[in-house]
């Protein structure tokens, strides 16, 4: 049996409790932690089954790719992989791969979280010059949420105006929501038809934690999102190669998906998709459990203005301080546990500034609200600034990088 076939026979089932009550939950569905630091993102590594990036690791892509790693790597928020080491080797024989990334469209506003992997990916898209998809998954949210097909491809029409307003290169990217491109691709619907097939219910129930009343749509859902992983479906940009392997830029919440797509990949002649996988930015009530879009006070929104912004951080931001200002000047603030310190891990990008802020604020010397003060400048800039780029990209614009098309590479 395959390392991944073993990932995913010992999937542990979501919805049983046994052991797993005490672990944290991570699945895609649903982040909660009873730590107050978060997620032990050390025990996930070992019960997920991937690897570690270590120094050496970082160390080699900044050499593969002669630049600086990015802050997000350096500081361990894009922490686990797997088979990173495979796509670097790749990259140094100028072997061809590719960027897979998504995004669930089940809201309008998308809030600060969502852009972590999309920064990345720009990074990645920058550093590796190679072409790059991203799935709008608007089939899962109209299965999974109270929405309808035409309010899900709306949601992810106007999902992809902030995807866009990152900075991908339109000669470079394809962005697709599914209910469209099956139905363009023949090549595409193929390929979720194979996966179907080798994926028992069994398999996916203990995966997914998939119960009898669950819709078929559901339950057939994950191999549209696993067929994004191989170029076989994506024949305009790839000339027909099924050969071209893909990075996958993720919160780690996904990984199962692709736990089962690695494990079927061998037996399709494809591939397996690597991954790199990040951390979760944590609510602003306190990091048990991760940012989400439908509750507006655990978030910050890329549509917040200014002074929702300042509010939000202001009241709704957990504390690591002390309960006075006499303790807090005794015995100083606990970073590990301190929301706006975490965010600042996420957007400050000079590792110098906020190595000065963690010891200003541990040592005492720095109080909360002068800590709440800096995350609020910084993300007031990052969130106006995102509304200013996004208010430039047009339905036109958004249709131009969902349409199938060859992209700048001959394969």
């Amino acid at each position: 049996m395959s390392d991944d076939a073993k990932d995913v026979a010992n999937c542990p089932d979501p919805l049983k409790g046994e052991e797993e009550e005490e672990e944290d939950i991570v699945d895609p569905w649903k982040v909660e932690s009873k730590s107050a630091k978060g997620v032990d993102y050390d025990k996930l590594i070992k019960r997920f089954g991937s690897s570690k990036i270590d120094d050496d690791l970082i160390a080699r892509f900044e050499k593969a790719t002669k630049r600086p790693a990015h802050p997000l790597l350096r500081r361990g928020i894009f922490f686990s992989h797997r088979d990173l080491g495979f796509i670097l080797d790749r990259y140094e024989k100028r072997e061809p791969f590719f960027l897979y990334t998504g995004r669930g469209p089940s809201s309008e506003a998308m809030h600060v979280g969502h852009l972590i992997p999309f920064i990345f990916t720009k990074w990645l898209q920058d550093a590796f010059d190679v072409p790059l998809v991203i799935e709008l998954t608007d089939d899962e949210k109209f299965f999974w949420k109270d929405l309808t097909l035409d309010e899900t491809h709306h949601l992810a029409v106007e999902n992809s105006k902030d995807i866009i307003a990152v900075g991908f290169d339109q000669k470079k990217t394809f962005i697709f929501a599914d209910t469209d491109y099956i139905s363009q691709s023949k090549e595409f619907y193929r390929t979720v038809c194979q996966i179907q097939k080798l994926v028992t219910f069994n398999q996916a129930r203990a995966i997914f934690g998939f119960t009898d009343s669950d819709s078929i749509g559901k339950i057939a859902f994950p191999a549209i999102q696993a067929a994004t992983s191989f170029s076989a479906g994506f024949p305009l940009i790839f000339g027909g190669r099924p050969d071209i392997p893909c990075l996958i830029p993720c919160a780690i919440d996904q990984d199962p998906y692709f736990r089962m797509t690695r494990d079927v990949a061998p037996r399709l002649g494809f591939p397996k998709p690597a991954l790199i996988h990040s951390t979760f930015i944590p609510a602003l009530q306190g990091a048990q459990t991760k940012m989400s879009g439908s509750d507006p006070n655990s978030s910050v929104y890329l549509t917040d203005s200014p002074e929702a912004i300042a509010h939000k951080i202001n009241n709704y931001a957990f504390s690591g301080g002390g309960a006075t200002l006499d303790e807090h000047k005794k015995h100083g603030g606990n970073c590990d546990i301190d929301i706006s310190y975490k965010y600042l891990s996420f957007f400050l990008e000079d590792d110098a500034e906020l190595e000065k802020i963690r010891r200003a604020y541990s040592g005492g010397e720095m109080t909360t609200g002068e800590l709440k003060k800096k995350l609020i400048v910084i993300l007031q800039k990052i969130v106006a600034d995102h509304q200013q780029r996004r208010n430039a990209v047009s339905n036109e614009l958004v249709f131009e990088y969902m349409k199938p098309r060859k992209l700048n590479y001959d394969y």
